[in-house]
């Protein structure tokens, strides 16, 4: 709580929670409601929070489009709610169904009010905010938010925000610039609204402006994900001077506007322009003649991504010459121009910029490729050329030759399929690539290898040719060029590993994959040599994971280099039951440090079989096996491991044995398991455990037992996703927050599995209803005893002299006096009610409140109530009915909404009471008084004073009705002679 931050996310709230018990006043400074259920903000719902400085309650009421339920949702805000917290600088009231901007405080530096129903803004919605700095009004009128109009930006309603730097109002159907915004705008972002036409009076006097985005409001809808409307006008109309004046702008966005050309004009004066995005336009043959580009000295990046002619793709495309002139571009995206061939001339004007390091080709239809052109770069790191359709090095005829970019091939409707633009990888095993000289040949239809290809790339440093179709023999000559070879990925493939010396072309070789090859390992009868591994002398990464690698291999891999091995996905426990055959196969690594067999199928694991591992291994990872057993104690015959990760397996319990002692292990990882029990002390030897994982298992209870001393010297101990076993006094929540620190998630992601009522809930949501009474727990159990007994004692008895204790039991009953009758049977009803039906509120109250918590809500203490409507006997007179009900009841209770007049029914029940009163001697009367601001007759406020707890009064407040219904269940099952006032009764109510 010294931070001042407090998170109550996801905890489905309707109302703003007090936290004075929790927090000193004061000290609360940070506060997140987010995605609760708060429908209305009261003026006092942060009077206690004065020092407030951040304010999140997004996802409270949202839209009705933006709402999962696709239900209404109306937030209400009284006037003067956040103007309690003074010191309050970042609101976000985003998601939530707004329709006006609530008065704010002006010390107000954020803002954000995103996907509301706000339509409007005028001078007075923002008055007095001369501190904000940042306004952000997304997405309040669009396809997923949709209004019957567009935000209407009054001109000059936001000048008065003479601080503001930031302000963004896309997707909001604007059809034009908001006029008079603040001289001090940094930052103006419109994108994806309906501004069709830019004019230099749209942007007039925004002179420190830094980034403007105006994409996505002339839309090319051929390429849109989400709901498009055609741009009107065809493409974008921007005047030549629109930006002219925008001296200081460094980030230009005008994707997906439709432009066919760019004008010189446009980039006229911005000097300083940096970023320029373009993508998602028709730029195809504009690119290949500009000369937009002579005066944009400082653009570092440049973004032309899918500029493509629809449904066509060139044989050529040649950037124009005034692409020289971008002396200081860094990265430039050209995914998505759809042309097949690449060549010397295609990127020519490229070649002479001194800074370019990242160049993007993606999804071209690119069929042929001349990869040595990439070596006349002077600083290029990135070449992306996957998802393309190489196939191998070009024939150096008329394939390059070149014959006019008119040549043109109609695309069907299947090659325009989205692609995805990236293949993650199911591990980060190798190391990467970033900064070093880099070509992604990836998701191609090479199917052969050739030195040819990478003539001129001595200087390449990573190679991915992952998802391809290769599928030849590698041999120690297909990358004779590259020389300085450090990464080679060949995941994905069908590689034939035949040949010893393969890849020892590559001296400096130090990563190599090649995962998911498993076509040639699963022929019948075919050898694979393995060997080459021994040659590669700075090889240091192997990953040979899923290719099903199960016989006919060498028995032994040999390398003094290799550091990290992946074998995971292939069938080591079939390797290791063919005798000693394989048994070995692991131990000539004798640099290895990390070994990956996850996915082997291993049912066991025995000592010898860790015993062959590495003794140099630190890390092991047996994810996803079989494992129902493991022989902890033969841990110590890896001396320098620090990671085992055992998750996924079938272990059902840590009892065999425990850690041993003088183990350096620091993270295990026994997740995803079956564990129910974990012994004492199982943990407490391994005294350098640090990380410990435990979730998604079946523990009941965590107990410090198992630690013992370590407990508080771990970093993580993960224990989510068990089924705990939540009663009250639980041992292990105090266990947890003793180390909470070290626990993640403990709030909200540590879940009861029991008992049922807080099943899936959070181990701090005890119910007190589900805690026992120890001494009522031993009297059950005694009177439990003693019917035991009984059962067993009497029939015994009976059996061996029933006729003489029969005798015995009836004579001593001849012997007790009998007082009157046997006792006088209990009235059939705790309570008759009595109100006017006529009064709708009154009855509603009654029926869906009273009926609810007096008879279906207190559970074994329920009263059994008298109702009109109900329990009358039909056939019967109103009076007998009436004078049944009173004095079958053991009091008679009057709901009044006023007590000013009262007659009828109400009047005549009132004086059958009194008459019982005089008869019995017995006052039931108890009075419920729905209006406490009402008129009090002369006899209420006697009976206020001479039995005042017989007289209760319906609160307004929501948090005073737990108290009403105590009070009033008092009253309904105590006799009133107990509520009166000694210092004013005398006689039998006094009694």
């Amino acid at each position: 709580m010294a931070c001042g931050v407090l998170n109550c996310n996801w905890l489905f709230l309707k109302s703003v929670p007090r936290f004075s018990a929790a927090a000193p006043r004061g000290n609360v400074t940070s506060l997140s409601l987010l995605s609760n259920r708060i429908h209305h903000l009261h003026n006092s719902d942060f009077l206690h929070l004065p020092n407030l400085r951040r304010l999140n309650l997004k996802w409270n009421c949202p839209p009705t489009g933006l709402s999962p339920m696709h239900f209404p949702c109306h937030m209400t805000i009284e006037p003067r709610t956040f103007l309690a917290m003074p010191t309050l600088e970042d609101l976000n009231l985003s998601y939530n169904g707004i329709t006006t901007v609530p008065a704010l405080p002006s010390s107000l530096v954020n803002l954000t009010l995103s996907h509301t129903n706000i339509l409007v803004l005028d001078s007075t919605s923002l008055t007095g905010l001369h501190a904000l700095r940042t306004l952000f009004m997304d997405g309040n009128c669009y396809y997923k938010n949709p209004c019957s109009r567009a935000l209407e930006v009054a001109p000059g309603a936001l000048l008065g925000l003479s601080n503001l730097t930031h302000l963004s109002l896309k997707y909001n159907n604007l059809t034009t610039v908001p006029r008079d915004l603040p001289p001090s705008l940094e930052y103006l972002l419109l994108s994806y609204n309906h501004i069709f036409k830019l004019e230099p009076g749209d942007l007039a006097n925004l002179t420190a402006l830094r980034v403007l985005d105006v994409g996505g409001n002339c839309r090319r809808c051929d390429h849109a994900r989400n709901p498009c409307v055609e741009c009107r006008n065809k493409t974008l109309q921007l005047h030549p001077d629109t930006f002219s004046h925008l001296s200081h702008l460094e980030g230009l966005v005008l994707k997906d506007s439709s432009l066919h050309t760019l004008e010189p004009r446009w980039f006229r004066g911005l000097e300083n322009l940096t970023v320029l995005d373009l993508s998602e336009n028709f730029l195809y043959d504009c690119i290949t003649k500009t000369r937009a580009f002579q005066g944009l000295a400082r653009l570092r990046k440049l973004n032309l991504s899918f500029n493509y002619c629809k449904r066509v793709s060139f044989a050529h495309r040649h950037l124009a010459p005034s692409f020289g002139n971008l002396a200081s571009l860094q990265e430039l995206n050209l995914n998505g121009i759809f042309f097949r061939s690449l060549s010397e001339n295609t990127l020519k004007p490229l070649v002479r910029l001194p800074l370019l390091q990242t160049l993007n080709l993606q999804m071209n239809f690119i069929n042929q490729a001349q990869l040595s052109i990439f070596g006349a770069f002077p600083n290029l790191s990135f070449v992306d050329l996957s998802d393309n359709r190489i196939s191998g090095a070009p024939t150096l005829v008329k394939a390059l030759g070149e014959t006019g970019d008119e040549n043109r091939v109609w695309l069907a409707p299947e090659d325009l399929a989205p692609a995805p633009l990236g293949k993650p990888k199911s591990e980060d095993f190798m190391p990467r690539c970033k900064g070093k000289f880099t070509l992604d040949l990836s998701g191609n239809n090479l199917v052969k290898v050739q030195s040819e290809m990478f003539t001129n790339l001595s200087r390449l440093r990573c190679l991915i040719l992952s998802h391809n179709c290769i599928s030849q023999a590698v041999n120690g000559s297909q990358f004779q060029p590259l020389i300085s070879l450090q990464v080679l990925d060949l995941s994905h493939n069908k590689l034939d590993l035949y040949h010893g010396l393969s890849f020892t072309e590559l001296p400096q070789l130090r990563a190599l994959d090649l995962s998911y090859n498993s076509q040639p390992f699963g022929m019948q009868g075919i050898g694979h040599n393995l060997s080459f591994v021994s040659r590669l002398q700075k090889l240091q990464y192997l990953s040979l994971a899923h290719n099903g690698i199960n016989s006919r291999v060498n028995p032994q891999l040999c390398s003094s280099s290799l550091q990290a091995l992946d074998f995971s996905g292939n069938t080591v426990s079939s390797m290791w039951a063919e005798g000693d055959l394989y048994l070995h196969f692991f131990q000539g690594l004798k640099s290895l440090l990390r070994l990956d067999l996850s996915q082997n199928s291993l049912h066991t694991l025995l000592p010898r079989n860790l015993d062959s591992l590495p003794k140099n291994l630190t890390q092991l990872y047996l994810r996803n096996n079989y494992l129902a057993f493991f022989n902890w104690s033969s841990l110590v015959l890896l001396p320098k491991l620090i990671t085992l990760d055992l998750a996924g397996n079938q272990l059902k319990a840590l009892t065999n044995g425990t850690l041993p002692n003088g183990t350096h292990l620091r993270h295990l990882d026994v997740s995803g398991n079956s564990i129910t029990f974990v012994a004492p002390g199982f943990f407490a030897l391994a005294t350098e455990l640090r990380e410990l994982n435990l979730s998604k298992n079946s523990l009941r209870t965590i107990e410090s037992s198992w630690f013992g001393t370590l407990a508080g010297s771990l970093n993580v101990l993960d224990v989510s996703a068990n089924p705990l076993h939540c009663t009250c006094g639980a041992a292990f929540v105090d266990f947890l927050l003793e180390v909470q620190h070290a626990v993640p998630g403990l709030p909200n992601r540590v879940k009861c599995g029991s008992p049922r009522q807080l099943q899936g809930r959070s181990i701090f949501a005890q119910d007190l209803r589900l805690c026992l009474d120890e001494a009522l727990s031993w009297d059950c159990f005694g009177l439990s005893l003693l019917v035991v007994a009984l059962g067993l004692v009497v029939p015994l008895l009976q059996h061996l002299c029933g006729w003489d204790l029969w005798y015995c039991f009836h004579l001593g009953l001849t012997w007790l006096p009998w007082r009157g009758p046997r006792g006088a049977q209990p009235l059939p009803y705790d309570a008759f009610v009595v109100f006017d039906k006529a009064q709708g509120a009154v009855a509603d109250w009654v029926y869906h409140e009273l009926r609810v918590q007096l008879e279906e809500r207190r559970g074994r203490r329920a009263l059994h109530l008298c109702l009109e409507e109900r329990d009358w006997v039909p056939g019967k007179t109103l009076f007998e009915n009436l004078w049944a009900s009173i004095y079958g009841s053991r009091k008679t209770l009057f709901v009044l909404a006023h007590t000013d007049r009262v007659s009828g029914l109400l009047r005549t029940s009132f004086l059958l009471a009194q008459q019982r009163l005089l008869e019995d001697r017995k006052d039931v009367v108890v009075l419920v008084i729905l209006s406490p601001d009402a008129h009090r007759s002369r006899y209420v406020r006697l009976r206020q004073r001479l039995c005042h707890r017989s007289v209760l009064f319906w609160p307004q407040q929501p948090r005073g009705q737990g108290s009403f219904w105590a009070q009033l269940g008092i009253a309904l099952t105590r006799d009133n002679r107990h509520f009166y006032n000694r210092n004013f009764c005398r006689g039998p109510a006094a009694e």
